[in-house]
C-alpha cells in the first residue's frame, strides 16, 4: 500500500513510483484541500486541481473519496483528452484485491450500464444532427424578430403587447433548452465551439451566465436530488421536500414558514419568482463575485439589445415592465417543467448509489447521458427501461398533467410530515 511519504513524487510522477490503495484509504481524503478520486481503478489526487476544473470545483468535491468513473464518462465527450490532463494527478491505483466499485454498489449493474453506453455509442446515439439545432436556433431568432416587428407595425396596445410578450417568453424558454444542449457539449464536435455558442445563447439571447449555469447544473447531474450537493434542491428554507428533510426540520422545531401550507403558497413563491427574482440576483452576484467578466460582457449585450429595441416604443419604464413580465411567464414554464423531476422524486442525503439508480430516481433518460444530443433520447429510453426492469430499478413515466399534479401532492405530503414531527416529536 502507498504511504504518505512518497505522495509528492506520486503526484508529480517524477520518479515513476506509484502506490496501491484500499477503498478505506481513499475514503479518508474527502475534505477541502485533501481530495482523492478514483477513475477506472486509478487513484488521483485532485486537491489543488479542483480550483481549475472547467466544470467547477464542487462537482469533483462531491466525488471526493469515491469512484467517479461513471460521472467521468458521462460528462466528458473526449475521454482520451481528459485522461491526458489528468495524468499528472495520478498517484496510484486500487489494490488488485479491491473491487472496482465502492460502497457496495452492484457490480453487475454497473457493468451492464457500461455495456449499454457502448451499445448506444455504436448505434450512433451520441452523434448529433446539425440541422436539428440550426432549426432550433433559427426559430428562436424568428420569434424574437416577429415580436419586434409586431411592435414596429402595430404599436404598443395591450393586445399586441400581450402577443409580443408570449412570443418573447417562448423564445426565452426555448433558448434555455438550447443553451442546455451546448452547455453539455452535445452539439459541436469540439468543446471550444460548444463553449463559444453556449456563451452566445445563454449570454446574448438570455442575459445569463454560462459559468453560473455550469457551476449549478453540473452539480445537479453529478448528484441529483442529494441534499448539500444538488443546488436544485436547495429550497432556501421556503419549502421542505422529500421524506427526510420535513421530519428533520420538524424534530428541530424549524419553522421559517408554515410548511404544512407550502402546497398552497408554492403558486405564489415558486413559479412566479424563481427566474425574475432569485436567478436574476444570483446570476449577477455570481459573475461579479467570481470575476466572470466575459460572461458579464455577453450578458450586458443582451440588455443593450433589448433596451435599444424596445425603449424607443415603450419608454424605459414600460420596457422594464415588459421585460419582467416576460421573465415572469418564462419562470412559470421553467419551474413546472423542471420540478417534476425534483419535488415528487426521492430527495435525501448522500446514499452513494450507482449512476443508473441515482439518475433514474430523478429523471429517466437525459442525466444518464448528458452529452447525448436530445433528439436521440427516445432511442435510448427503451434500453434504459429494460435495464431498470432487469435490476428492479423503478423507471417512472407520467403524463404531463400527472407530473404537474405530483408536484403539489408531494409538497402537501412533505408538509404533513413536517407538521406531524413538529407537533409530536
Amino acid at each position: 500500500m502507498g504511504g504518505g511519504g512518497q505522495q509528492t513524487d506520486r503526484i508529480t510522477g517524477t520518479n515513476g513510483r506509484f502506490g496501491t490503495y484500499t477503498w478505506e484509504e481513499v475514503q479518508k481524503h474527502t475534505k477541502s484541500g485533501d481530495q482523492w478520486i478514483v477513475v477506472e481503478r486509478k487513484v488521483y489526487n485532485v486537491s489543488q486541481w479542483v480550483k481549475r476544473h472547467p466544470g467547477g470545483l464542487r462537482i469533483i468535491g462531491h466525488y471526493a473519496g469515491e469512484d467517479a468513473t461513471e460521472a467521468f464518462t458521462a460528462f466528458h465527450p473526449d475521454l482520451q483528452l481528459v485522461r491526458k490532463y489528468m495524468k499528472p494527478l495520478l498517484i496510484g491505483e486500487l489494490e488488485a484485491s479491491e473491487p472496482s466499485q465502492d460502497c457496495q454498489k452492484n457490480a453487475a449493474l454497473v457493468e451492464d450500464f457500461r455495456a449499454l453506453r457502448e451499445h448506444l455509442e455504436a448505434e450512433g446515439c451520441f452523434k448529433n444532427q446539425p440541422l436539428f439545432f440550426l432549426l432550433h436556433l433559427g426559430h428562436i431568432l424568428l420569434l424574437e424578430a416577429i415580436a419586434l416587428m409586431l411592435v414596429w407595425c402595430f404599436g404598443t396596445g395591450w393586445i399586441n403587447t400581450a402577443i409580443v410578450a408570449v412570443l418573447m417568453a417562448t423564445a426565452q424558454s426555448q433558448a434555455g433548452w438550447l443553451q442546455h444542449d451546448f452547455g453539455h457539449l452535445s452539439v459541436c464536435k469540439t468543446s471550444r465551439w460548444n463553449h463559444l455558442v453556449h456563451k452566445f445563447v445563454i449570454g446574448h439571447l438570455k442575459g445569463a451566465s454560462a459559468g453560473w449555469w455550469n457551476h449549478r447544473h453540473f452539480q445537479h447531474h453529478a448528484k441529483p436530488n442529494v441534499f448539500k450537493k444538488d443546488p436544485d434542491v436547495n429550497m432556501l428554507n421556503a419549502f421542505v421536500v422529500g421524506k427526510v428533510q420535513p421530519v428533520e426540520y420538524g424534530v428541530k422545531k424549524i419553522k421559517h414558514l408554515p410548511y404544512n401550507h407550502q402546497h398552497k403558497y408554492f403558486f405564489f413563491v415558486g413559479p412566479p419568482l424563481l427566474i425574475p427574482v432569485y436567478f436574476q440576483f444570483q446570476i449577477f452576484h455570481n459573475m461579479i463575485l467570481h470575476g466572470l467578466w466575459v460572461d458579464l460582457a455577453w450578458c450586458i449585450s443582451y440588455y443593450v439589445r433589448y433596451f435599444l429595441c424596445y425603449t424607443q416604443f415603450y419608454g424605459v419604464f414600460w420596457a422594464v415592465i415588459l421585460f419582467n413580465f416576460v421573465r415572469f411567464m418564462e419562470s412559470h414554464w421553467f419551474v413546472w417543467v423542471t420540478q417534476m423531476s425534483h419535488i415528487p422524486m426521492n430527495i435525501d442525503y448522500e446514499k452513494h448509489q450507482d449512476w443508473l439508480s441515482m439518475q433514474v430516481h430523478s429523471e429517466p433518460s437525459q442525466p444518464l447521458f448528458p452529452t447525448m444530443p436530445r433528439h436521440n433520447y427516445w432511442r435510448a429510453a427503451p434500453h434504459v427501461r429494460a435495464l431498470c426492469d432487469k435490476y428492479g430499478v423503478k423507471y417512472q413515466e407520467k403524463t404531463l398533467y400527472g407530473a404537474f399534479a405530483d408536484i403539489i401532492r408531494s409538497l402537501e405530503k412533505s408538509g404533513e410530515l413536517w407538521l406531524d414531527a413538529y407537533l409530536n416529536k
